[in-house]
């Protein structure tokens, strides 16, 4: 490659992207995840050498400076599209929310908790799928009505009719304590670290993977807040997260926010169910994480994958197009650009704000952009001409100047945030889950995430449809009432639930002053509402009292003369 084939090749642009509105992108690209180090990632000898095809292209254009000139800055012209959608008439038809959270889910629950309370206490406790409805009901409205403790919604102090009347308190307490959701017996010393969930998590990962997407996925990390021992190493701990104590999972999710793919991370057997090519195999940890999760995208030819300087290298980014057709926009660790010559950083901060380096190979551009600080971008879906100004604070002349900023930085911005926009809304309103038993905060978030989901499907539906939609907390109540009255037929009569009117008893200085508390007298006879039905007069007066007395309710006696 001569010079002048070189420098065009540093000014082409491979997919022109302009933002709508460049002056809104939030362009401080900074991770809070830096210090985080990949648990496999070593550099590589090419890479310790300094050996890249970026420097092979150097040396053949030695008269050309590896830095750019600032082109002059264009304005962004309104409607024009960033990166094209998926149209969700193409995809096939949008799939109900409700199915997110199956009947076979419900069913699968009932069976295996029935089965689990069998083999602990000898008999099953005979739960069914209408009540676990309710139970999850219960666990929804207990996320948005939250109580100290669980026994407070039943006590006769704190009574909440809400939940006390779909069911008896130690009832709830049994389901909670033998819902299971796999037999132990068929356990076999199984490389499946979350034997206990995983039933659960296949249904869920199936349902996910039938909602439609755009063409733009977001691949990065999420916490399940979990500060047990009990987990043993299962429990990671990420610094500068909202739960830095908890079980980690890796989720490809579209910019909406919506969960399409997830992998739960369990250490050296990650991937023990996943189909690996030998060359798979030799990858990193991040890099494997993104390559199982790209192999479920739809459309991978015309899709665009961002995500953090956790996973990336520029070896990911110029597999995955080679080997699935998925191009990249990511922000990389200076160590993993594939030995570009860029500038460095002091080089680039003399420049002064926006000044911006780039070198291109196989397809793949390397950018360096100084705004705060400097970062450093790959990508093989967009270039960095058009030049836009994104709007920054300036303390020298006090007010916010234009910066020039690459286009592919607006684009990382808008499309990067859908795993943190759907792990928001799950922390928004939480299923308690506290628990000895490890993997109950993982059936929490399954339980919310589903909330999620349905809502973000139903929000965008009702923005066809031209209607407002409910908010959140509407919809997650709904949902709850639904599931207590989805089941019509009327319980067994052995089983048949009358809730009680809360009867709060009365304080200690009033039961015991000896005064106003004595039965009142009257001609009329009557009946006592507490006192068990079909007791004769005579076996009332062999008890002297009824139950109440034994109740120690000072406030009546039952005493028939």
């Amino acid at each position: 490659m001569d010079a002048k084939s070189f420098y065009g090749a540093r000014q082409r642009t491979l997919l022109a992207l302009v933002p709508e509105h460049p002056e809104d992108s939030d362009a401080d690209l900074s991770d809070n995840d830096d210090l985080i180090e990949d648990p496999d990632y070593h550099p590589t000898p090419a890479e310790v050498a300094g050996d890249s095809p970026f420097e092979s292209l150097e040396e053949e254009a030695p008269s050309t400076s590896s830095s750019t000139t600032q082109p002059p800055l264009k304005k962004s012209r309104k409607g024009k599209s960033t990166l094209k959608t998926v149209s969700l008439e193409e995809t096939g038809d949008t799939p109900d929310p409700s199915s997110l959270f199956t009947d076979e889910m419900i069913k699968h629950i009932g069976h295996h908790t029935n089965l689990y309370s069998a083999q602990e206490l000898g008999d099953p406790i005979k739960t069914s799928p209408e009540e676990i409805q309710d139970f999850l009901a219960i666990l929804l409205f207990m996320g948005v009505f939250t109580f100290p403790s669980l026994e407070d919604y039943w006590h006769y102090d704190s009574r909440f009719d809400v939940i006390a009347d779909i069911m008896p308190k130690k009832r709830f307490q049994l389901l909670r304590r033998y819902i299971h959701f796999n037999d132990n017996h068929q356990w076999n010393q199984s490389p499946d670290r979350f034997y206990k969930i995983r039933p659960l998590f296949n249904m869920l990962r199936e349902q996910c993977l039938l909602i439609p997407s755009t063409y733009k996925h977001s691949v990065d990390e999420v916490m399940v807040a979990y500060k047990g021992t009990r987990a043993g190493s299962l429990c990671q701990y990420i610094a500068n997260k909202p739960d830095e104590w908890g079980f980690k999972m890796f989720c490809r999710a579209s910019s909406s926010g919506i969960i399409h793919d997830l992998l739960m991370y369990q250490g050296a057997s990650t991937f023990f169910n996943v189909v690996l090519s030998e060359q798979e195999q030799t990858l990193l940890l991040g890099a494997k994480v993104v390559t199982t999760l790209c192999k479920t995208i739809a459309q991978p030819r015309l899709s665009v994958v961002f995500c953090d300087n956790y996973f990336t290298s520029f070896n990911l980014v110029r597999d995955l197009h080679t080997l699935l057709g998925v191009k990249c926009i990511v922000t990389v660790r200076p160590n993993r650009i594939g030995g570009a010559p860029l500038m460095t950083d002091k080089e680039l901060m003399k420049r002064g704000r926006g000044a911006c380096d780039y070198m291109s190979a196989d397809g793949v551009v390397a950018v360096k952009w100084f705004d705060n600080k400097c970062v450093n971008l790959l990508s093989n879906a967009c270039g960095i001409m058009p030049f836009s100004a994104v709007k920054r604070w300036s303390k020298e002349s006090k007010a916010k100047i234009a910066v020039p900023c690459p286009s592919l930085i607006p684009a990382y911005n808008e499309h990067m945030g859908g795993i943190d926009l759907s792990d928001m809304l799950v922390h928004l309103y939480k299923t308690p889950a506290k628990s000895r038993r490890w993997y109950f905060p993982l059936f929490g978030y399954i339980l919310d995430l589903c909330i999620a989901k349905s809502w973000l499907v139903y929000k965008r539906d009702c923005g066809l449809l031209n209607e407002k939609p409910l908010c959140l907390k509407r919809f997650r109540l709904a949902v709850a009432h639904s599931l207590i009255k989805v089941n019509n037929s009327p319980p067994p009569e052995n089983q048949k639930y009358t809730p009680r009117p809360s009867r709060p008893k009365p304080q200690p200085d009033v039961r015991y002053d000896n005064m106003g508390n004595w039965p009142l007298h009257s001609e009329k006879r009557g009946r006592c509402n507490l006192c068990p039905k079909g007791v004769s007069r005579n076996e009332r007066n062999a008890m002297f009292s009824c139950v109440c007395l034994q109740t120690r309710n000072a406030l009546h006696f039952c005493i028939v003369l």
